[in-house]
């Protein structure tokens, strides 16, 4: 296929926007880029598609989400509201998580796999909790990844706080899935995997033993740290470390461990997060809503972290993300000086992408649009009325673009979603087998908070 009559965002790191410029896709990959006219000439039996003046730039990477929250949407929760963070989670999520089923989990994925694919977020880490439904919870989100022809890295959340018989089962569901993973069960490098644990606050000193001694091999941990002071407050307390040093001891941190949130570690903690090379995904949106504070995004970057950008399992409009960002530091800090674009570019398209090329064996092509790339492509309706360039497009992604001018979303050379219509997903159906199902959902979660 040739899509052509483009204008090309190519995100390479000497970031580069072309009018007029075409694309040749030999399957899955990018196999060529040009000028419209170089190209047609070219290739004249090709298949082509008029992108009719869009921007067409990778798609989006969403470095942590859970799928497993889409039924919180709308959700009453009973009671007085949470004080705190730790109110939150034994209110909200403690409960949601215990109320799935196998088909509540998958009913879940579909649903937030279309709000992706809708928003033009075409790779996800997912971190995955279903305490009454852990085995096999991974293959049935891994059975909606494959229809929906998404990428993404899988993994369950291990905790101790539904007991240990808990903590084994949800050992055993990584290590059973990274073992199928091994094994070559990667949608073609479409699905990847991490090994989950929820949060230090959520696990003693054996089970972060366990887990590091399960790992099936050079998979890195996804692990939510320092989100709320309490998790800090609560390592210090039980055991006289911080969070990272306990991680550090026990061998969960390497190269290619996410560490989500770190909104309350320290300097000599963001020290050994750089010694250890692993990575860091912020979530303002997220650490807005809960009131947790923000992390130390600019020194965690000038240190050399590389820190991401997810969304905690709020929707995929990840451009939104971008923005609460840049926001977010200003407002912390009263000085509009804090977080620069140039920053919000290099969490959410480069260093994004970097993780997203590790993790599915792509290198430094992912998210780029450049010959041997994967051919993860997002059709933008936007008309720039200014001049749209390398230098100033993640002023334009601030304060121009938004998801609803996304049109087409494609990975892998596959149309996921075509001039807005969804091409592998029956959203109508979807929708209806939810609304069907929620109410059963939510009936489980008041119970457990004996309404």
């Amino acid at each position: 296929m040739i899509i052509h009559n483009a204008t090309i965002v190519t995100w390479e790191k000497e970031n580069r926007v072309l009018a007029n410029y075409a694309i040749l896709i030999d399957g899955k990959t990018i196999r060529e880029i040009g000028p419209s006219a170089e190209l047609l000439a070219k290739y004249p039996a090709e298949e082509k598609f008029d992108a009719g003046e869009q921007v067409v730039m990778p798609g989006q990477i969403c470095a942590h989400t859970h799928f497993y929250g889409a039924y919180s949407r709308g959700m009453g929760i009973p009671g007085r509201p949470a004080k705190d963070f730790p109110e939150i989670l034994d209110n909200l999520w403690y409960k949601l998580d215990r109320a799935l089923d196998p088909e509540s989990v998958r009913l879940s994925a579909e649903l937030f796999a279309i709000d992706a694919i809708r928003n033009g977020c075409t790779t996800l880490f997912d971190h995955h909790a279903s305490p009454d439904a852990i085995d096999g919870s991974l293959d049935v989100i891994a059975d909606v990844i494959d229809k929906s022809g998404l990428r993404a890295s899988l993994c369950y959340e291990v905790t101790d706080r539904n007991g240990k018989d808990g903590t084994k089962a949800g050992i055993r569901e990584n290590v059973r899935f990274l073992t199928k993973l091994k094994n070559g069960g990667n949608l073609d490098g479409r699905l990847a995997g991490t090994f989950g644990i929820h949060a230090c606050l959520s696990v003693d000193e054996d089970t972060l033993a366990e887990c590091a001694a399960a790992n099936p091999g050079d998979f890195g941990f996804h692990i939510h740290v320092g989100e709320s002071q309490e998790d800090e407050w609560d390592s210090l307390y039980r055991t006289g470390k911080r969070c990272i040093n306990r991680l550090a001891d026990q061998g969960i941190l390497n190269d290619k461990t996410i560490i989500a949130h770190a909104v309350h570690v320290n300097v000599p903690e963001m020290e050994i997060i750089r010694e250890k090379k692993s990575w860091v995904s912020h979530q303002p949106r997220s650490n807005m809503n809960n009131a947790v504070g923000a992390a130390q995004i600019e020194s965690m970057l000038a240190m050399g972290i590389p820190v991401c950008l997810g969304n905690d399992g709020f929707t995929f409009d990840m451009w939104n993300e971008w923005k609460f960002a840049y926001y977010l530091h200003k407002v912390i800090h009263r000085d509009p000086r804090r977080m620069g674009g140039y920053d919000v570019q290099q969490m959410a398209a480069y260093n994004n992408a970097a993780l997203a090329g590790q993790a599915f064996g792509c290198g430094d092509t992912f998210g780029k649009i450049v010959p041997g790339a994967p051919a993860d492509l997002i059709f933008v309706e936007y008309r720039p009325f200014t001049a749209f360039s390398a230098g100033n497009i993640p002023w334009h992604i601030i304060f121009g673009m938004n998801e609803s001018m996304i049109s087409s979303t494609m990975v892998a050379g596959k149309f996921l979603m075509k001039n807005r219509a969804l091409t592998t997903m029956d959203e109508k159906e979807i929708v209806v087998r939810s609304l069907e199902k929620y109410p059963q959902v939510w009936e489980k979660f008041n119970k457990l908070h004996g309404a």
